[in-house]
């Protein structure tokens, strides 16, 4: 009895002190992360109102670059395309020309349609980074199901949109109590590459494309004279 009485004080006490030190910092991985792109269709983009339109969409593509420079595993899917939400971003559609797109007809969550979560589990991989519209709904509910499952989820808030601020910050609260991790593009990249040595002309052709103010830095770069 004493000794099963000090395991479980041992265990208690382990509990106790993991949730002392705090979260860990579980770092996206190259060989573990697949992106899942949900809902970035042409109708739906006139409920993007959180943020200016022109912005956003330059954040979807520049997700989906870091998607495809990197060789990510890719999950799309759509919500009745071929109805008033319209087909998908043609630019997702021309950079990923052999990746199936999931239509759904009737899940509002795509983690419950059986081929999305099918081709999510295919991939192998268990850390998910998430994007889509809207971000309260379309994002929240498959991000907060995955965590459920035990993925490590990530959602893109910046490649993410919803009607206004109040909707995002609360979608954004209960995405981040739910577990889910909340980042934009520019840290996912080099979260993933880690090294500019390893990923350089990837990194900097993705950077110069999607954040022009980055070519300050380029420039100045390109500008230092080589060490002899």
């Amino acid at each position: 009895m004493r000794t099963i009485l000090k395991l479980a004080v041992c265990a208690v006490m382990a509990v106790q002190a993991a949730a002392a030190r705090g979260p860990t910092y579980n770092r996206l991985s190259l060989n573990n992360t697949a992106i899942l792109l949900i809902d970035h269709q042409v109708g739906l983009q006139s409920l993007v109102k959180d943020m200016d339109l022109v912005a956003f969409q330059n954040n979807v593509l520049a997700l989906a670059s870091i998607t495809k420079e990197l060789n990510i595993p890719v999950v799309i899917t759509a919500s009745v395309p071929e109805g008033p939400n319209g087909p998908l971003m043609p630019e997702i559609l021309e950079m990923f020309p052999n990746s199936t797109v999931i239509a759904r007809h009737g899940e509002v969550n795509a983690w419950d349609n059986p081929d999305f979560h099918a081709a999510v589990a295919k991939t192998g991989r268990k850390q998910l980074v998430m994007a889509g519209i809207v971000t309260d709904v379309c994002v929240a509910f498959p991000a907060l199901s995955a965590i459920e499952e035990g993925y490590q989820v990530y959602a893109a808030v910046d490649a993410s949109g919803t009607f206004n601020e109040l909707v995002r910050q609360a979608a954004w609260d209960r995405m981040s109590q739910g577990g889910v991790q909340l980042m934009t593009w520019f840290p996912i990249l080099f979260e993933l590459t880690r090294d500019w040595r390893a990923h350089g002309p990837v990194m900097t052709d993705i950077i110069l494309k999607h954040l022009p103010e980055y070519k300050n830095v380029m420039t100045t770069f390109n500008q230092v004279p080589p060490k002899n």
